[in-house]
């Protein structure tokens, strides 16, 4: 179960990753910049989760995550030369992948650390979409959590089912793989069908007609 956990850990370490350097191709960055924009994507909300655990951060613990991102970082700007040419719903379907697995291993992290249900929902949102949101910020774009976007929602709603699953002892492992699709598919029909969530708007009345 522990090795399981792992290899999903390191393959959204990838993704997450892969997504922060295909946005720093473009907007042009420098090498430097691609390492930095994917670690921060690949790290920021397991860092913050770590911290409000009072747990040992996960990639100063272990330092394979570094490597994981440096290799992913290097290999992009090598074999990906015009990113501008990817299309925008790769990085959407990158950062999808990223956010299911991230947003289900934050949360069973926090549970295992005994963090009552819903604050492990909420830790494990925070651990799917941080990084992307810091990212988002470096790049001066409006992070996808605040748009309308079901992107929180689908986090949640994923983190809310392996909690949920857990509580009633169903089996790990399915528990996993169910709480990881779910997200992963509410996100990607979001992506496909454009779904949003209404949009919080307020009328200027000077510019009523």
């Amino acid at each position: 179960m522990t090795e399981l956990l792992f290899w999903l850990d390191i393959f959204g370490t990838v993704v997450f990753a892969l997504s922060g350097a295909l946005m720093a191709g473009r907007f042009k960055l420098d090498p430097f910049g691609v390492i930095v924009l994917a670690a921060v994507t690949a790290i920021g909300g397991g860092t913050i989760r770590d911290i409000i655990l009072d747990a040992p951060v996960f990639w100063l613990a272990n330092s394979y995550y570094l490597w994981v991102i440096c290799l992913t970082a290097l290999l992009t700007i090598l074999f990906i030369r015009r990113p501008k040419r990817i299309p925008t719903r790769f990085l959407l379907i990158a950062d999808a992948f990223g956010l299911a697995l991230f947003a289900v291993v934050g949360t069973e992290k926090a549970l295992s650390l005994g963090a009552p249900i819903p604050a492990a929902v909420v830790l494990g949102t925070i651990t799917g979409v941080a990084g992307g949101m810091i990212r988002d910020v470096l790049c001066n774009v409006i992070p996808l959590i605040l748009r309308q976007e079901i992107y929180a929602t689908a986090a949640m709603l994923g983190s809310s089912l392996f909690a949920l699953l857990s509580w009633y002892g169903q089996d790990h492992t399915l528990t996993l793989i169910a709480a990881i699709l779910t997200t992963l598919l509410l996100r990607l029909a979001a992506i496909y069908w454009r779904v949003s969530l209404p949009a919080f708007h307020i009328r200027d009345k000077d510019n009523d007609s």
